[in-house]
């Protein structure tokens, strides 16, 4: 479908029905990770020449990153399950408030067209309401690079001739910042040092796909980062990396329901410590080359857990587990240090019986024997998850409304969950129930 269809589809159909109790049973086709597409996309930006992602998920967020760069000039066009990309008329002062305000990775377009245009205007962004992301990481970064920036109403303008290279610290291990960064300093003059950069998988593929199309970079995977800057980047074919985020909602998704689940494709090292948490809860964990199979047998074991920037246990999966281990034997404490506000799913799983008690970024989950089936809403994307693998494990039925946060981060995901054994349907809220 095309963007438009995309968006009437998700509209029209908002909520999930689900009904619990039903271990899931298969395999899972795992897709290209969201987060590495998306500043990968935005690094297209940077050559003119075409360039081609396969097997790029058709999301909510690539369609609107997509609908971004069309706005800017950029073509952009869908062949069978590719994305490919050429952006030779480029208008860097064109991205649409409207859009950019709706996903905070649009920010990510500031880097490449200052790089590449040495000017550009962008909107200040928007995303998922979990916390402060500021984006002065980003500002500081590039002025250390050499841009002048100015701050309108609503939008940042960037000017800068030419960037050149410069020793930048990151206060905080930034992913977004890092990403930015790194891409201006791909065609920047001269040498650039990112320290206490971000070491995330995602970031380290965004580096490998600046590196396919010419750049030169060292450390990725690192606390620092070293980019020697080139005057033209060419075209390339990247295969992006595996959704380790979409692998880990599953192996969650399979641990709450006492299910036996094998998903792949994924690099295994990049679930090092969710695998290691569901082994300590009980579950069976066999990694077998590209894929992990996850076999839980009888009730999980509470655990603690402290979330924290890569190598650690990452944010994006703290609220799908948190539901998992509200039916764990005993009391876990699960630490959010990434994102202040990524407790919002607690009251709606307390809705269907939950035992979950804050203490400032802390939570302390103690399990209980089922979960009852409830009316739920989703805040945000990874939110929406926990609830979804709340329901799959409840006693009796479930809807969770405002499921369109799902389609930002997973592709078929109710299809996905039904090849699984899971009862599971979307429908629009005003559509006859099951």
């Amino acid at each position: 479908m095309d963007h438009d269809e995309f968006e009437e589809a998700v509209a029209a159909e908002p909520d999930l029905y689900i009904d619990g109790g039903r271990p899931l049973q298969g395999d899972v086709q795992i897709e290209a990770s969201k987060n590495a597409v998306l500043p990968i996309l935005a690094a297209t930006l940077l050559t003119s020449d075409p360039v081609r992602l396969p097997g790029v998920p058709w999301l909510h967020d690539v369609d609107t990153l997509c609908r971004v760069q069309r706005s800017l000039g950029v073509d952009v066009s869908r062949e069978g399950r590719d994305l490919v990309v050429q952006a030779i008329d480029v208008d860097p002062f064109a991205a649409p408030e409207h859009l950019v305000r709706r996903m905070r990775a649009s920010f990510l377009i500031a880097g490449p067209l200052l790089a590449r245009f040495g000017a550009a205007r962008v909107p200040l962004p928007g995303g998922c309401a979990i916390g402060s992301r500021p984006i002065d990481l980003h500002l500081k970064g590039l002025v250390a690079l050499g841009a002048d920036v100015q701050a309108g109403s609503g939008y940042i303008e960037f000017r800068a001739p030419r960037l050149h290279g410069a020793n930048i610290y990151l206060d905080f291990p930034s992913v977004g910042a890092t990403e930015n960064l790194l891409m201006a300093a791909a065609v920047a003059d001269g040498w650039t040092t990112i320290e206490n950069a971000a070491q995330e998988p995602e970031v380290v593929d965004l580096a490998n796909f600046l590196c396919s199309l010419g750049a030169e970079v060292r450390g990725a995977g690192t606390t620092e980062l070293r980019i020697h800057g080139v005057r033209r980047l060419h075209g390339t074919t990247y295969q992006v990396i595996s959704d380790r985020i979409e692998a880990g909602t599953y192996l969650v998704a399979t641990a709450a329901t006492g299910g036996d689940v094998t998903v792949g494709p994924v690099l295994p090292e990049h679930l090092k410590p969710l695998l290691a948490k569901l082994r300590e809860a009980g579950g069976e964990v066999d990694v077998q080359g590209d894929a992990v199979r996850l076999r839980q047998r009888g009730r999980l074991r509470a655990i603690d857990l402290k979330t924290m920037p890569h190598p650690g246990f990452p944010t994006d999966l703290q609220a799908p587990l948190m539901a998992a281990l509200s039916l764990a034997e005993g009391t876990s404490v699960i630490t959010e240090t990434v994102f202040e506000n990524r407790f919002m799913h607690i009251p709606e799983l307390r809705r269907m019986g939950a035992d979950v008690k804050i203490d400032g970024r802390t939570a302390l989950v103690t399990g209980v024997d089922h979960l009852t089936g409830a009316t739920l809403h989703a805040s945000d994307l990874r939110a929406a998850a926990a609830l979804v693998i709340a329901a799959l494990a409840a006693n009796g039925r479930s809807t969770v409304a405002d499921a369109f946060h799902l389609d930002r981060g997973y592709a078929d995901l109710e299809e996905k969950f039904a090849q699984l054994g899971a009862q599971i349907e979307r429908r629009s809220s005003c559509s006859e129930v099951l």
